[in-house]
């Protein structure tokens, strides 16, 4: 059982020392009294009590408490981490200071009294009652005159000033706090006769996540304090964080109380396998806690990793250490101010000879440079020879004022300019003789001090009015502890919410330790950076900042790291390889100078002379049989017609303009037109020939009033017609296509009327259907050169080329659709030319001999002649 209270005991930052043969501190009580013509009343927790039920008694004692078990009495006197009396340094340091400035209280002496402030139910009101009745008896009584003090400083929160403050606010007794700003205290006017030195603390979120953002840590862990302070910073640094997109790998909070660490060792482990992958944790200790943080954390978490604090928490300074220091490259937030001249003087100065009254010292002077007690009259000998607390390291006694020592120096200062305005407002200040003269009720102090701002002597501004307040600044530190035990506080920088936003954090990368063996900036990510090209997408249930990174769609960008979207490249625009870059496109059409239409034009060009060549051959020889055959005019007409078909096609190269869109479509439909029903007009020529010799003289008339020729004439009126209604409803136009081919706007005409469009052809195919109906029915009439065969031929080349472009000029784009529409008019009109004109080309050339009736007769003589 005494092992297990030891163990309880060495969890807290405590001081513990054997007391078995030194009565003489036993004996002494902890209050410390300095007579003047004012008072200025102070709690601190110097000293603590543990109340722990079911295992122990506890015997209280005037001033302390003795641990007993099974009636046996352990002699161990329980004192706080010596942490908070450089606070009681400061009360004592200002008030001296105060007493030697001729300007501030002229003629008048400044006291104080000390008494401890116990974080135990039932003695919580004890030092309250203490300084109003000054004595330790029955509440609102007393008998030794009225106590002189005008003000108390406390460093109480919220829970506490529910207690004490509630009751000092019976007497409306002035109290000026020295702890953290604590908003909650002024909230709802409960406590009007309180009143906070500190400055607003609102910013510390920001700048604590500035410093994320500055180091690019996205990944970060919360350890925060219980109590409504930790619960509002909480809020606070997750909206910031929020805000920033920077996400918490955990939040761990950790109770105040002392007692709620009592029940097993293992609560004592407040990070563990969660915080593994986290290489930045924010500390946000508040001081009216009573734990110590760093011995709730496994060493083999705490060490390597970067803490960002308040100055509150106080890394590793009571000299129990991991093996190797977990702490070291710490960064503290600590509210900015100057230096105060002559304490670290006067602290060095500080011995128990000297203030003979502060038990405290005595104890800790005892301890520390082996002192003993006279036997006569209790008091010190044998101590070290002019020993000094700057003798100490800095892990037992730190000479750097911290924030609360700073604002109690500023506190006392506040209550002595409100005493020194009161007392001007006065007639006659009269030379204070009779030190009684100065006693008056505290609540007069209260106009002054709710009201009153100076200049501290560092030449900080200094407030009381809750109005005026103004956010704090920050000194940012680096907590140096390599090698061990050196344990050096250097400024980096500081952070302002005063200035514009670029110049709010300023940092000196140069002067920064990280932790040990750390020799760049850590990274603290859940998911690495998705480089440019990549956009990041969410893992499910996770938090934003873990993400996976997936490459952007086609024609997307992203040309920063880390984006939530890609970006569309405008239409105008191709995104390059990487995906990065939005690159112009280079215009482009179906032009002359490619070898595609080149090719084209070479072709279009050459089927034109071919079929120029044709038309002079059979003009050379047009009185003979084969070119007089069905109707000489008509294979005339159908040459020039498809003549006109192979140039239309070089309409649809080259850049495209409104006349030359206009042109293709009108032209192709028209020539085209011609064409097929001068076929039409020529198989019905054919049929009529054969009918000719039938009985009856309506056919021969038909034929001979040349009725087949006007089939071509109406024919091209109706497609001129359709062609009309087209131009004059929605005509083709210029367009671009900026998807058919990657990094390219490709300029096209447009067929403006998709209907009208499909009309012409619709047109068209009808004509050609009809023709090859015709001519193959007439196919095997037995007339003299018969071309019933071959119009049937042209027209099945014909029709099946057509039939193939529809669905393939549907599947294409851009240049290869245009290009595809050149080659079906080039092969439908070349069909046509090879198909009929080709074999009596070859007569005409090659047979002449055939070219002739008599040459006919001799050919169809011996074939009848020949045996079998």
């Amino acid at each position: 059982m005494i092992l297990l209270i030891i163990f309880l005991l060495l969890q807290f930052p405590i001081l513990v020392y054997n007391l078995d043969n030194h009565a003489c501190l036993r004996e002494r009580g902890t209050s410390v009294y300095k007579d003047g013509d004012v008072v200025i009343g102070g709690f601190f927790t110097l000293y603590i009590s543990i109340y722990y039920t079911g295992i122990v008694s506890i015997k209280p004692t005037n001033d302390y408490f003795t641990i007993v078990q099974d009636d046996k009495l352990i002699r161990d006197q329980v004192q706080s981490n010596f942490k908070n009396y450089q606070n009681f340094l400061a009360f004592i340091f200002a008030i001296e200071e105060i007493n030697r400035n001729p300007h501030l209280l002229p003629n008048i002496s400044l006291g104080y009294e000390f008494h401890n402030f116990l974080h135990c139910h039932w003695r919580m009101l004890e030092s309250s009652l203490v300084l109003l009745t000054r004595q330790n008896g029955i509440p609102n009584y007393t008998c030794q005159g009225k106590s002189k003090a005008v003000a108390v400083l406390t460093e109480s929160s919220w829970a506490t000033s529910a207690q004490i403050g509630a009751l000092l606010e019976l007497y409306r007794f002035p109290q000026v706090t020295f702890g953290s700003y604590d908003p909650m205290l002024k909230e709802n006017g409960q406590f009007p006769s309180l009143y906070q030195v500190s400055q607003k603390d609102t910013s510390l979120a920001l700048g604590m996540v500035s410093l994320m953002l500055h180091f690019n840590w996205t990944w970060v862990g919360l350890v925060i304090t219980e109590g409504h302070k930790g619960r509002r910073f909480l809020s606070d640094v997750q909206a910031e964080m929020g805000r920033n997109r920077v996400c918490a790998a955990f939040v761990k909070m950790l109770s105040t109380p002392l007692a709620s660490y009592m029940p097993s060792a293992h609560q004592h482990i407040i990070l563990s396998g969660e915080a593994s992958l986290v290489n930045v944790v924010i500390i946000y200790y508040d001081i009216d806690g009573l734990n110590d943080v760093n011995y709730a954390i496994e060493p083999y978490i705490a060490t390597w990793r970067v803490w960002i604090t308040n100055s509150q928490w106080h890394a590793d300074m009571a000299g129990k250490n991991f093996i190797l220091d977990s702490f070291h490259g710490t960064l503290i937030f600590s509210n900015h101010h100057e230096e105060i001249s002559g304490f670290k003087s006067f602290v060095q100065a500080v011995n128990p000879f000297k203030y003979p009254e502060d038990t405290y010292l005595t104890t800790y002077w005892f301890n520390n440079f082996h002192c003993s007690f006279s036997d006569s009259d209790c008091t010190l000998k044998s101590c070290t020879p002019n020993a000094s607390l700057a003798w100490l390291p800095v892990n037992r006694f730190d000479l750097a004022m911290k924030d609360a020592s700073y604002n109690m120096y500023n506190a006392v200062y506040a209550v002595a300019h409100a005493l020194h305005e009161m007392l001007s407002q006065q007639a006659e200040m009269p030379r204070v003789r009779n030190r009684e003269a100065m006693v008056f009720p505290p609540w007069q102090l209260h106009p002054f001090l709710k009201n009153i701002q100076f200049k501290n002597p560092a030449g900080d501004q200094v407030n009381l009015d809750e109005r005026g307040k103004l956010d704090a600044e920050y000194d940012i530190l680096n907590f140096w502890n390599f090698p061990e035990g050196l344990r050096l506080k250097v400024k980096l920088g500081t952070f302002s919410s005063h200035v514009p936003l670029v110049q709010q954090l300023s940092l000196s990368e140069d002067m920064l330790e990280w932790a040990m063996a750390a020799t760049q900036t850590p990274h603290s990510i859940c998911s690495e950076s998705c480089n440019s090209g990549f956009r990041k997408t969410p893992q499910e249930g996770k938090a934003a900042c873990c993400f996976d990174c997936t490459p952007c769609p086609e024609n997307e960008i992203a040309n920063d790291t880390d984006m939530e979207e890609c970006v569309k490249c405008p239409a105008d625009q191709y995104a390059n390889i990487k995906q990065n870059l939005c690159l112009q496109k280079s215009v482009t059409f179906l032009a002359f100078e490619d070898t595609l239409g080149m090719t084209l034009a070479g072709t279009a060009l050459s089927l034109t002379l071919l079929t120029v060549i044709v038309l002079g051959l059979f003009v050379k020889h047009r009185d003979t049989p084969v070119v007089k055959a069905n109707n000489r005019a008509l294979s005339y007409i159908l040459l020039i017609s498809l003549t006109f078909c192979f140039l239309c096609s070089l309409l649809f190269i080259g850049r495209p303009n409104m006349a030359s869109c206009i042109l293709r479509q009108t032209t192709f439909g028209v020539v085209f037109t011609v064409a097929v029903s001068t076929v039409l007009a020529k198989t019905i020529t054919v049929v009529l020939a054969f009918k000719i010799t039938a009985p009856g003289r309506r056919m021969r008339q038909s034929l001979i009033s040349g009725a087949p020729n006007s089939i071509i004439p109406i024919c091209s009126l109706i497609q001129f017609t359709l062609c009309g209604v087209w131009m004059g409803t929605k005509p083709p136009f210029i367009d671009t296509d900026m998807h058919s081919e990657h990094g390219h706007i490709i300029i096209v005409c447009n067929k403006g009327s998709l209907t009208v469009f499909y009309c012409v052809l619709g047109y068209l195919g009808s004509l050609a259907l009809v023709s090859f109906t015709v001519a193959f029915m007439a196919r095997n009439l037995p007339d003299t050169f018969n071309e019933a065969k071959f119009l049937t031929f042209s027209m099945v080349v014909f029709c099946s080329v057509w039939l193939t472009f529809l669905p393939v000029y549907h599947s294409t784009n851009g240049k290869v659709m245009v290009a595809m529409e050149v080659f079906c008019i080039l092969a439908s009109s070349a069909g046509l030319l090879g198909c009929i004109f080709a074999p009596k080309c070859y007569i005409i050339l090659l047979r002449p001999e055939r070219n002739s009736l008599d040459g006919f007769r001799d050919k169809t003589h011996s074939g009848r002649n020949k045996p079998s």
